[in-house]
């Protein structure tokens, strides 16, 4: 795969099902709520609307529209506010050739440095610049290959890591057979032609 010369980041968080979400309703404080849970389906109970689905939208989209169910039978331009204050359930799987592959739960600042680093960094056998991140997008499974060395030297962006990507890093067969030999060379003992 070619490596990609610009990261794409999201312009803003999507809310996720598991999220907790603060609900603020300008001159209402009955209708203002601190902890609000997204369920499993993506709703949230708002009094006197009922359930909204507000997964996969930004926080600004659910307020438009809670304002607008509110505006059509309750109150007169109600002025909403929909803040994420916790996110939960959103995790990263790093595998391949790193000292501690599994899944880490991630924010909306976690970038692939990150997400490497929470994987306890690169094996010695890592090819660097074989990093792929596999990504769901419009339910199209994607992929794209990164070059950490080029990152770590600031020539590349450093991407930002969604909930759901699976991080794998690469297996240099050069350097597994220069690390078996370094390891075996001191049961030779003597030097050998070659």
């Amino acid at each position: 795969m070619p490596p990609i010369d610009k990261a794409s980041v999201p312009d803003q968080y999507l809310i996720s099902p598991g999220d907790v979400v603060s609900l603020a309703v300008f001159g209402e404080p009955e209708l203002t709520l601190d902890k609000l849970p997204v369920d499993d389906a993506g709703f949230i109970q708002v009094p006197l609307v009922g359930a909204v689905e507000v997964a996969k939208q930004t926080p600004a989209q659910a307020s438009t529209l809670i304002a607008a169910k509110l505006g059509a039978r309750y109150l007169r331009n109600p002025q909403v506010t929909l803040n994420v204050i916790e996110q939960t359930g959103q995790v990263v799987t790093v595998e391949g050739q790193v000292s501690k592959a599994g899944s880490y739960p991630v924010d909306g600042q976690t970038t692939l440095l990150g997400a490497i680093a929470l994987a306890q960094s690169p094996t010695r056998i890592a090819k660097l610049n074989e990093v792929i991140i596999f990504r769901t997008i419009n339910n199209q499974r994607m992929a794209a290959r990164f070059d950490l060395g080029r990152i770590r030297a600031g020539r590349d962006p450093d991407p930002q890591i969604l909930g759901g990507d699976v991080v794998v890093v690469g297996f240099s067969q050069a350097k597994s057979i220069y690390r078996d030999v370094l390891t075996a060379a001191p049961l030779f003992n003597v030097f050998t032609r070659f």
